[in-house]
């Protein structure tokens, strides 16, 4: 299983609803999770076969910014 984290500008509970089923589809349900508590807002996902550039793609149509970390 790989690892990879994401700085984003998510900044609460709604907009982690608006990227739940594009990112339930590409890493998988609990195979994700963002820290609003971290001051980067980070999106960590850890699953088999992460597919960076779509979970990109997914996650900026949805809204939000992020930067690899």
């Amino acid at each position: 299983m790989e690892s990879v984290s994401f700085k984003t500008n998510m900044k609460c509970a709604g907009c982690i609803e608006k990227v739940t089923p594009e990112l339930n589809d590409l890493a998988g349900k609990d195979h994700w999770k963002v820290d609003l508590q971290n001051p980067n807002k980070t999106l960590t996902i850890s699953s088999e076969n992460i597919r960076v550039k779509e979970i990109m793609f997914a996650v900026e149509k949805a809204g939000f910014t992020l930067e690899k970390i």
